[in-house]
């Protein structure tokens, strides 16, 4: 008989990264219940700010960031029937592209509201975490606005 040979292996990735100025700008900005976008090189406002501009590559101004609405219009959405474990919610919900007032692109999260009630270019408006911390979950979700 063959004896199987193991022993313990632990998968890890044990490095950092920083968020850079664009990313710790938009984030810090969550933190204090503010979203930020920049002005591309088209002119368009984008969100969350990208470091680089998807027409030029050239590098966009991290000093020259935009604070755009906490509410906006939804231009595309999914209904998610099974939520897996980490998702926004237990129970059934949409996953939501909102374009936010005083913004030019989408961003993408997780709408708290009936499938009945969603409907393409109706208005959000985001729900705040109870306690921001500078993460991307500092927006619970968005939610109809009234």
């Amino acid at each position: 008989m063959t004896e199987v040979l193991s022993a313990p292996h632990s998968m890890e990735f044990p490095y950092t990264r920083s968020t850079g100025p664009m990313v710790g700008a938009f984030l810090t900005g969550l933190r204090d219940r503010r979203v930020l976008g920049v002005r591309d090189s088209a002119g368009r406002v984008v969100v969350p700010p990208p470091e680089y501009d998807a027409g030029t590559a050239a590098v966009l101004p991290a000093d020259e960031l935009i604070e755009v609405a906490s509410e906006g219009v939804v231009t595309s959405w999914s209904w998610n029937p099974k939520p897996r474990l980490g998702q926004p919610f237990e129970q059934p919900f949409a996953w939501v592209l909102v374009q936010l007032d005083g913004a030019d692109t989408g961003l993408l999260h997780a709408l708290d509201a009936p499938r009945d009630a969603i409907r393409t270019g109706m208005r959000v408006r985001i729900r705040w975490a109870e306690e921001p911390v500078g993460f991307i979950k500092d927006i619970a979700c968005f939610e109809p606005a009234p």
